[in-house]
């Protein structure tokens, strides 16, 4: 009578999914803290309505840096506040969870995740590779024996990985994701208008005009910020067109990494990919034209799965399901289950 559980577990946001109940929750990886007591004054949608407007004193952080835990205890109160909201309070039974990391995650990081999960109560913790979980939540048959291509992009991290027979082949694992792709357009808007914006206008640009493919047409945004040269508001219009530009490097770090895989591949699995194309999930996913420019550099198909935000917490959660079903026929969780069990 256990509760199936999978956890998103990401930089940006944490999704929840339940057995027979799909996704539950879905929460920015932000706090409000109160920086002299220690104390979480805001959780999620809330604190993040505070970015950039806290007076002195309180701080509005994100736990987990490119997708691990980098503050462990404000991570685990964060966590305890979703399950509260995501599961009743009157849930008896201890819950069986499956929690999604990236695929170059450490020792020291697996333990810090298997650690939180056990401080929230979980029977048994179950840990996931992303590329897995993504291409299980794209809705893909990753026991087949025909190879898959899987880029995830997170909020901090881009995960690449072929597929066969339910397994890894081969891999690459980058901390760069949709934060990076903020960071990229705030110092291109600094160094080029000298206007200092904040975290969330920087978002909003991307989200709005962000591109790394030319357009069609050309769509623009007003943004306000602070005159690194007077300190007085100032206001530009800025375009789609410049965002290829500003979004150069972190993208190339990701379309470079996508290369490195697809050279280690060998003849027959990449005749595979070839003809099955490649998949794209994430919240990064989404930046208008990815998929064209990765299809253009790799000269292989490629297309962003229908709810890409979604796809890992969906596939976390249904891998577990599937595993604790027959697992002999799932996926396997060998690498982390001989040691991560708790009764």
């Amino acid at each position: 009578m256990a509760r199936y559980i999978g956890i998103d577990l990401g930089t940006s946001s944490v999704l929840i999914y339940i057995k027979g109940k799909g996704i539950v929750l879905d929460e920015p990886s932000v706090v409000a803290v109160n920086d002299e007591t220690g104390e979480l004054i805001e959780i999620g949608k809330e604190a993040v309505l505070m970015l950039g407007k806290t007076p002195p004193g309180i701080s509005v952080i994100k736990p987990m840096s490119e997708g691990v835990i980098s503050k462990y205890e404000v991570t685990l109160t964060m966590l305890q506040h979703f399950l509260k909201k995501a599961i009743s309070v009157s849930q008896i039974f201890k819950p069986i969870v499956a929690v999604c990391v990236p695929s170059g995650i450490t020792d020291v990081e697996e333990r810090a995740v298997r650690d939180a999960a056990t401080q929230l109560g979980a029977r048994y913790t179950y840990l996931v590779e992303e590329p897995l979980a993504a291409a299980i939540g794209a809705g893909l048959d990753i026991m087949e024996p025909e190879a898959k291509l899987v880029i995830d992009i997170g909020g901090g991290t881009t995960d690449i990985a072929v597929i066969s027979y339910g397994q890894i082949a081969f891999s690459e694992s980058v901390r760069v994701g949709g934060d990076k792709f903020d960071e990229a357009i705030a110092r291109y808007v600094r160094r080029k208008y000298n206007l200092l914006i904040g975290e969330r206008t920087a978002e909003k640009v991307k989200q709005e005009i962000g591109t790394v493919w030319q357009r069609e047409e050309t769509v623009n945004i007003e943004v306000k910020g602070r005159n690194l040269l007077d300190g007085l508001p100032k206001a530009v219009k800025l375009t789609s067109s410049e965002m290829v530009g500003a979004l150069e490097e972190p993208v190339t770090a990701i379309i470079e990494a996508v290369c490195a895989v697809i050279e280690k591949i060998p003849p027959e699995m990449l005749k595979d990919i070839t003809k099955n194309g490649i998949v794209m999930t994430g919240g990064g996913s989404m930046l208008y034209g990815l998929d064209h420019l990765t299809a253009n550099v790799t000269g292989i198909k490629t297309r962003v799965a229908e709810n890409a935000i979604s796809c890992v917490a969906i596939g976390t959660g249904k891998a577990l399901e599937r595993y604790l079903k027959d697992p002999e026929k799932a996926v396997s969780f060998s690498k982390v289950k001989k040691y991560y069990e708790y009764d």
